[in-house]
């Protein structure tokens, strides 16, 4: 099993960064693939960004492109999302997940999942 703790999210006005981290433990493989996905009230969860295993290989959602950076630090089994001139529509909650079972980062399925951290922009 393996276990994916999000924190970092919170409040935070328009224009603003927050930095999200998730934690891997328990049989967590620094091979697997791992992405962040986010889902805001009454909106399906979708993909945000990933990133492959030895961070190589990063891809991006059209609506963070250039906003948003992930990266990934294996010796410590955590990755990052650092979110830069966010707006009120980034508002969401936001999931980490690891070990790709597919073949698309964006799309997944993934087999593990954090219970996710809030993220709120407010103006």
């Amino acid at each position: 099993q393996v276990y994916l703790v999000e924190s970092g999210g919170g409040l935070v006005q328009t224009g603003g960064s927050l930095r999200l981290s998730c934690a891997a433990s328990g049989r967590a493989s620094s091979t697997y693939a791992m992405g962040w996905f986010r889902q805001a009230p009454g909106k399906e969860r979708h993909a945000v960004a990933a990133i492959n295993w030895n961070g190589d290989t990063t891809v991006y959602a059209d609506s963070v492109k250039g906003r948003f950076s992930i990266s990934r630090d294996n010796r410590k089994k955590t990755m990052y999302l650092q979110m830069n001139s966010l707006k009120e529509e980034d508002t969401a909650v936001y999931y980490c997940a690891a070990d790709l079972l597919g073949s698309d980062f964006l799309v997944g399925p993934y087999n593990y999942w954090g219970q996710g951290t809030q993220v709120t922009v407010s103006s």
